[in-house]
């Protein structure tokens, strides 16, 4: 059995993130338009990523799948990940 409660508290969006987390993507949240549109940058669930550059304002880089994509705040609170340590 999957403790729902463990699953979600161990996800975060990817605009909580600092630059040099790598993180796995879990879920995608948001309207099919957004959904589509992510899916088709490459932000599919399992995918891994790396943030480049988060600020704490304006985009946030993202490395992901031999690119790298810039979200704005909104996008990126809409992506959650599972975070898997800062390099």
């Amino acid at each position: 059995m999957i403790d729902a409660s463990h699953k979600i508290s161990s996800t975060s969006p990817v605009a909580d993130l600092p630059s040099g987390a790598e993180a796995i993507v879990c879920a995608l949240t948001g309207g099919h338009d957004f959904r589509s549109r992510m899916a088709n940058l490459g932000f599919t669930v399992g995918a891994r990523l790396r943030v480049r550059q988060n600020y704490g304002r304006g985009p946030i880089v993202v490395a992901l799948r031999g690119t790298l994509v810039a979200l704005g705040r909104a996008e990126a609170g809409r992506i959650l990940v599972a975070p898997q340590g800062v390099r």
